[in-house]
């Protein structure tokens, strides 16, 4: 029986974080209330309160679940024998299909939450992500380049410009246009920089 109660309001909980996200995608951050979650999932405020505090705590719920989610996706298309290059290409095509999203997902509200509590290092989610990313990347063409899949390059600094680089384009995605083949040519120019031609 306790387990049908916490499978409930687990059910619950997810429910109310996939209305919320869609009010945060509609409206940002900053002018999201309770009240527009609560109309939203068209339960009570008491209903809303027995899961969560306040906005912020919501939307850094959203925001962790849907990290969690770009992971599994990222991790379920990389087979056991993939090799550097392999990775490297998934990761762009992943990339493209978030930049290409841009109706459908979060980087406006984002950016305006953490315009506003950037000086929280300690909570800032987005640049714990951020160096994550950052770090992964760093391996993997370290990897690729132990392998001899990449030519030498300083790994630290490749990552680093390619997640600012991806950071840009989202900025730009949300505030002008960026195309198809803008974000082709973007990473395909990382890819020469990096891949050696069998």
């Amino acid at each position: 029986m306790r387990g049908t109660m916490g499978e409930k309001s687990e059910q619950k909980r997810q429910y109310i974080l996939d209305c919320a996200r869609k009010v945060f995608i509609e409206k940002g951050f900053r002018s999201v209330t309770m009240k527009d979650i609560v109309e939203a999932c068209e339960i009570s405020r008491g209903g809303l309160y027995l899961y969560f505090s306040g906005t912020e705590e919501i939307f850094l719920e959203v925001l962790k679940r849907e990290a969690e989610q770009d992971d599994d996706v990222f991790s379920a298309t990389i087979t056991g024998d993939a090799t550097a290059v392999d990775i490297l290409l998934v990761f762009f095509k992943e990339q493209k299909k978030e930049l290409l999203r841009k109706n459908d997902d979060l980087a406006v509200a984002t950016y305006e939450y953490y315009f506003a509590h950037g000086k929280q290092q300690n909570e800032n989610l987005w640049r714990s992500q951020h160096e994550a990313a950052v770090w992964i990347l760093q391996k993997l063409i370290e990897k690729g380049i132990e392998n001899g899949e990449f030519y030498e390059v300083d790994s630290a600094v490749m990552a680093r410009t390619i997640m600012l680089v991806i950071e840009g384009m989202k900025i730009v995605a949300h505030t002008g246009e960026i195309s198809e083949s803008m974000i082709d040519r973007q990473f395909g120019s990382f890819v020469e920089q990096l891949c050696i031609e069998e």
